[in-house]
């Protein structure tokens, strides 16, 4: 194996990448990979980042929009510097014996391999994420832990180890890219990229993901939504919250009022019953073990609540998903199937 080329560090001469596209996957996870890449050419005025689309087989990917992507197989690409794994949906198909010999073939050149939304899944398939901090969406990232122990899973909207990075998803593969293009052209001129998406935001890995979006938050209602999404199967009292963040309960609640415009209490029951709806649309858990995951001890208040929150029951819910002629998800309501888990390469 060669050794790894540090990308992440100043240089002028272009970032020779290869872009990996896997069937179903999102396109706006496809375009944040793409996107700061082009504009970031654009703004230099000359080549940053010199690219080319590979896909898994001879077969042209076709994204969750119906978009296809023209390339060439993994199989015939020979080396590059950076390689970005952008998958979505279906992985467990995905997954091939020779997807993964190939992604082992490229980074045992010293390639840097990157994932986005569901990219981790397949590096770590591919035995590339052991002993790395890693991420994948939140919605996974349970299920991640528990199929991949030997890898440092992290609840980061994206991660940098060495040369190992992983996304969470679209918005955080824009802050990655951001990542990127700062240490090898200089924060000032990452920021001007930034400018062109009208994004402001801080493009910090251990930034955690959160399940509402972080928009809004200032640092304290940032650290308890964490803790409450970290707790809802057994829901804290606002008590507890605060004494863990070193402030009153009515500082908290003062807070939340001021940025998100509801009290803590509130916010967290969305938080459980958004989850609840996940569940309920995206596994096989019964509605008790649903009720159960997201803090709720009594069925008929499980009920009533999910209800009240979705105009639906989650009994209705479950049904309509179990017939295909009712139901009505696009590609955001599919869920990932289960993978094998990773044998011994």
């Amino acid at each position: 194996m060669k050794s790894a080329k540090n990308i992440l560090q100043p240089e002028h001469r272009p970032l020779k990448t290869a872009v990996l596209v896997l069937d179903e996957c999102n396109t706006l996870s496809f375009a944040a990979a793409v996107d700061p890449m082009r504009a970031a050419n654009r703004l230099a005025g000359r080549c940053v980042f010199d690219w080319d689309y590979v896909s898994a087989t001879e077969e042209q990917p076709m994204l969750t929009s119906g978009l296809h992507v023209p390339g060439f197989p993994l199989a015939r690409l020979e080396d590059c510097e950076l390689l970005i794994v952008v998958a979505g949906f279906q992985l467990a198909r995905q997954a091939t014996p020779s997807l993964l010999a190939g992604l082992r073939r490229i980074a045992a050149k010293g390639t840097t391999i990157a994932g986005i939304d569901g990219g981790p899944w397949l590096m770590a398939e591919a035995g590339l994420l052991q002993g790395h901090p890693a991420t994948t969406h939140w919605e996974d990232l349970e299920n991640f832990a528990t199929r991949f122990p030997e890898v440092d899973c992290r609840n980061d909207r994206f991660t940098v180890s060495d040369e190992r990075l992983t996304s969470g998803g679209a918005t955080p593969a824009i802050e990655m890219m951001l990542h990127i293009i700062s240490c090898r052209h200089g924060a000032g001129f990452a920021a001007r990229v930034a400018g062109l998406f009208l994004y402001d935001g801080p493009a910090v890995p251990s930034r955690p993901q959160s399940r509402l979006g972080g928009h809004k938050h200032n640092a304290l209602t940032a650290k308890a939504n964490a803790l409450m999404e970290a707790a809802l199967d057994e829901p804290l009292t606002l008590t507890t919250i605060a004494e863990r963040l070193g402030t009153s309960p009515r500082s908290l609640q003062q807070q939340f009022r001021l940025r998100l415009g509801t009290t803590p209490q509130d916010h967290y029951l969305h938080l459980r019953l958004a989850e609840a709806r996940r569940l309920v649309s995206d596994t096989d858990l019964s509605l008790m073990e649903v009720a159960l995951a997201t803090g709720f001890t009594s069925p008929s208040s499980f009920a009533r609540a999910f209800r009240v929150a979705h105009g639906t029951s989650a009994r209705e819910l479950r049904q309509m998903r179990n017939t295909p002629e009712k139901a009505n998800f696009g590609a955001g309501g599919q869920s990932r199937p289960e993978m094998p888990r990773p044998t011994t390469h």
